[in-house]
């Protein structure tokens, strides 16, 4: 490996792709050596850098997965799940790191990346940053201290061109709080559509009108315009609630968690890691 870690941006002309692209174009510690996106991108032959508003040039975008992963470290993932399963595959192969921070997976997708961490370092997480995955501790651990009279609301802000709903973020909440109940998040998940909103909400109460029964661990999605991404857990329990959350101001702490990621997998054996394994939680 050379002295700067050689990153390939799957997904490079997404928000989070420019924010990535932004950052190593700013660092000494890594070096773009690819930007790919799907072959029907509008963006392909573009320079990357451009496109992320950097001063630089040098990388333009292509579709060629299979030689970007002959040169890279490591892959950076945020595009979407077909592509991210393909580009496990190909991690898998040449036995590098694959961070992985796409979203929307069920139980198949999950175990052919699995498959892939036999051979590959990946390190996998609906969120990158330091305080969401202090959170993800925060949450389990209160869990633990409440009883099936609580109801648990789980509610994410997003930008309106999020597809998946809840976000992977929500839903790795939902499964901490089932942990510290010792309960099976899939007969207790409630989970509603999302609610596109103009104002501001206040996350640190459940939504008017809502009715969940006790024990529930309910999801409610909200997308509005330019938001990075916002979270919070609510126990309602008798005339008394817990609120915690989490905001993310910018998708710099996104990019800096990712970029953390493939600098830690480099001298880890092969599997499926996630965020608390890399921050050491």
């Amino acid at each position: 490996m050379s002295e700067k870690i050689n990153i390939t941006i799957v997904g490079a002309a997404g928000k989070m792709g420019c924010e990535l692209i932004r950052q190593i174009a700013n660092s000494s510690n890594y070096n773009l050596v690819a930007a790919i996106e799907g072959k029907d991108s509008k963006f392909i032959g573009e320079d990357a850098y451009k496109i992320a508003g950097c001063s630089i040039t040098g990388v333009a975008i292509n579709d060629d997965l299979i030689s970007a992963v002959t040169k890279s470290d490591a892959l950076i993932d945020f595009s979407s799940i077909d592509s991210t399963l393909y580009a496990s595959e190909l991690s898998a192969q040449a036995r590098i790191v694959h961070v992985i921070g796409t979203t929307g997976f069920d139980n198949k997708h999950d175990e052919m990346i699995q498959a892939a961490a036999r051979h590959a370092t990946i390190i996998k997480s609906g969120n990158m940053s330091l305080g969401l995955n202090a959170l993800l501790g925060i949450v389990q651990n209160a869990s633990k201290l409440l009883d099936d009279n609580w109801s648990i609301e789980i509610s994410e802000v997003h930008h309106k061109e999020k597809k998946d709903h809840p976000s992977g973020t929500a839903l790795a909440l939902g499964s901490f709080v089932a942990n510290g109940m010792e309960i099976n998040l899939e007969n207790k998940k409630v989970i509603d559509d999302p609610i596109i909103i103009e104002d501001e909400i206040n996350l640190t109460k459940v939504k008017e009108g809502l009715v969940r029964k006790k024990g529930d661990i309910g999801f409610s999605s909200y997308r509005k315009e330019d938001v990075v991404g916002d979270h919070s857990v609510i126990f309602e329990g008798n005339n008394e609630r817990i609120a915690l959350a989490h905001i993310a101001e910018s998708r710099d702490i996104f990019a800096n968690g990712a970029l953390k990621a493939a600098s830690w997998g480099q001298d880890k054996d092969p599997g499926l890691y996630t965020m608390q394994d890399v921050l050491g939680f």
